[in-house]
């Protein structure tokens, strides 16, 4: 089971990654990025240690199974 850890936010994703918005969509489509959650109607966010393990190798990261 997964650790509790912080939601953070597309501006922080973006600072983090050095990514375009528009090029997080893609590799989320492609599924080479962590997919987003839904954290409101109107909001969304990801899981920080997704984050920081797609930056820590980001040729090879790929979703767990399971999610």
């Amino acid at each position: 089971m997964r650790e509790p850890d912080r939601i953070i936010r597309m501006k922080t994703v973006l600072a983090r990654t050095g990514l375009s918005r528009s090029t997080i969509y893609r590799k989320i489509a492609e599924g080479t990025f962590p997919a987003q959650l839904k954290i409101s109607t109107q909001g969304s966010g990801w899981h920080e240690s997704d984050i920081n393990c797609w930056i820590a190798d980001p040729t090879g990261w790929r979703p767990e199974r399971g999610q």
